[in-house]
């Protein structure tokens, strides 16, 4: 049985209304898909997209998009989607670009997102999504860690980039920018190219796509996921989230981060259903309902804090008949979200687990509906072998009992699964061990099998579906003069799951105050990302640190904790919401 045949078999699982065959025939669908021979070699964008959607779908939608402030609208059959995509592809090989070379991505929600990923896919390009919100700082990192020899880029970055570029001593091959900018050249100019183009030879294990994403300690890690582990781990996500060939999908998420590649991308394409980009600036929850609702969008997902946005508002006001399916991922949603949300549409929305370094791996599948408990996240995809382990590696099989999430790898691989953190052994190593992945999250079950989600194992912070590592905070803030040390944790908020907090020892000379609160959250607006921003500083004159001088990081968590039972601050605390002078758009 060939990959392609896995595709079509998926395509038509997803179509069985009788829910519990559907259930029944999943299981049989990964019981022989995660053990069939993967073929030594495999081009997604030339095997399944081309050969298989866009002969038997060709004129059917693949992508629609809109510009939520502006209406303007642009969409995309099968055929037009490829015939897109092969001209950039070859335009960026006219530049010399070739296989086995990276291509960072900073460009918004728009079309030539999607046509530049197909593009990636079928040249045997490594794309490396990064998001907009980066500061010249964090660009310039991402280059020395991991050289780009193409880049594609909107127009408003262009000028970052470039300083980035020269900081950090590189020169890329080709600078493709959505706009017009001296010294870059024009994406238009893929219009003149031929809409075929030749599949690179790509073999299974050639990494395509390389994500950053944060860890506990250091700068962030780079997650390889090859020709196979993102196009054909994906149909866990796919399966799990119901997608049916014809659907009209929507994921509320913007391309940078991985959720993006899930939800936007591969779970909708993989399947023969289309997929949907709203351009926005700032989040107008009425403008994007209307969306939905305008474009009849079938299967709807977003993140919790977009949830308990939508459901504050006169749902009866929207059109929302057509959504069939509604999904969250990011952190755990609150039942009453769910509730009402579910008296409005008919639908529960349903949770579901993974990260950067796999597809979905934990959650409820369409056969879970009316059978849900509210705020669990399901159960293991048959796609990986999930078990929950104490501190030395030892399955537990009792319920209620905390654990760390593990993927057990002797009976076999999960295809969803990375291949290694790049250039980077030492990293891929501790994460690999035993012959199990440790995902740096733990969980419980409950006696009736329900899984359920407690946090980080580590010192990462999940804030507003976002993961943030202390490190890369911390190490901005030491770079003002006035900060001796800081330790930076998340803190419980009931809107964000987590807000990252900074606890900071002045240096000598220095006073707590007020001005200087502001003077730190100012600098960390020019070094950092929005989503990594400290939400409070807190001035101390001590951190708790082991004999061995490394900071407890859990022990200030666990007062954070407590502080908010109690709901007390410190007179030392500042919150960056207290200060007009931060202007709104960096919240």
């Amino acid at each position: 049985m060939s990959l392609v045949d896995f595709y079509k078999e998926a395509m038509e699982l997803n179509t069985i209304q009788d829910m519990g065959k559907r259930e029944t025939a999943a299981k049989d669908f990964f019981q022989r898909l995660n053990t069939a021979d993967m073929p030594a070699k495999f081009n997604w964008a030339a095997e399944v997209f081309e050969e298989l959607h866009v002969k038997e779908r060709g004129d059917q939608p693949a992508l629609i998009w809109t510009d939520l402030a502006t209406d303007a609208e642009r969409q995309f059959t099968y055929k037009e989607f490829a015939a897109n995509g092969n001209r950039f592809l070859n335009f960026v090989r006219k530049n010399n670009v070739q296989k086995g070379d990276n291509m960072y991505m900073l460009t918004p929600i728009v079309p030539e997102t999607w046509f530049a990923s197909f593009a990636g896919l079928k040249g045997g390009l490594v794309s490396v999504p990064t998001a907009m919100s980066m500061t010249e700082r964090e660009i310039q990192f991402r280059f020395e860690a991991y050289k780009p020899d193409v880049i594609i880029a909107d127009e408003s970055l262009a000028d970052l980039v470039d300083q980035a570029l020269a900081k950090a001593d590189c020169t890329p091959k080709a600078k493709i920018i959505l706009g017009q900018k001296p010294g870059w050249l024009s994406y238009s100019e893929i219009d003149a190219e031929a809409a075929d183009a030749e599949a690179a030879d790509v073999g299974k294990d050639d990494v395509l796509f390389c994500f950053f994403t944060s860890g506990t300690t250091g700068l962030p890690k780079r997650v390889g996921h090859s020709a196979v582990s993102y196009p054909v781990g994906h149909l866990s996500t796919a399966i799990v989230q119901g997608l049916e060939p014809g659907n009209i999908h929507h994921n509320l998420s913007a391309p940078g981060w991985a959720k993006w590649a899930w939800s936007s991308f591969f779970a909708p394409l993989n399947l023969g259903a289309t997929a949907t980009g709203f351009a926005f600036g700032a989040l107008d929850i009425k403008k994007y309902l209307s969306a939905v609702s305008k474009y009849k969008i079938n299967s709807f997902c977003a993140p919790p804090t977009a949830w308990r946005a939508f459901v504050g508002l006169d749902l009866s006001q929207y059109d929302l008949k057509a959504v069939k399916y509604s999904l969250s991922a990011g952190e755990p949603l609150n039942p009453e979200v769910i509730e009402k949300w579910k008296r409005a549409t008919q639908t529960e929305i349903r949770d579901f687990y993974g990260q950067t370094e796999s597809t979905t791996m934990i959650g409820n599948p369409p056969w879970m509906e009316g059978k849900m408990r509210f705020g669990s996240f399901g159960y293991p995809s048959p796609m990986y072998d999930a078990i929950l382990t104490d501190d030395d590696g030892k399955e537990i099989t009792e319920p209620n009992e905390t654990g760390h999430i593990t993927i057990r790898l002797n009976n076999w691989r999960a295809i969803g699964l990375f291949q290694e953190y790049i250039d980077d052994p030492e990293k891929t190593k501790n994460a690999f061990q035993n012959n199990m992945y440790f995902t740096g999250d733990k969980a419980f079950f409950d006696a009736d099998g329900y899984w359920w989600f407690v946090g980080r194992s580590d010192d990462v912070i999940k804030s507003s579906d976002f993961r943030v590592g202390p490190f890369e905070v911390e190490s901005a803030l030491v770079e003002h003069p006035a900060v001796m040390e800081s330790a930076v944790v998340g803190t419980p908020d009931p809107k964000r799951y987590q807000l990252v907090k900074a606890y900071v020892i002045l240096a000598e000379g220095y006073e707590p105050s007020r001005d200087l609160a502001l003077e730190l959250f100012q600098h960390t607006i020019q070094a950092l990302a929005k989503f990594k921003i400290p939400r409070i500083i807190e001035f101390v004159e001590e951190l708790p640190k082991t004999i061995s001088g490394k900071i407890r990081r859990v022990e200030l968590r666990e007062s954070e904790e407590k502080k908010g039972k109690d709901a007390g601050a410190s007179s030392n605390e500042y919150f960056y919401h207290q200060f007009p002078e931060l202007s709104s758009k960096n919240k």
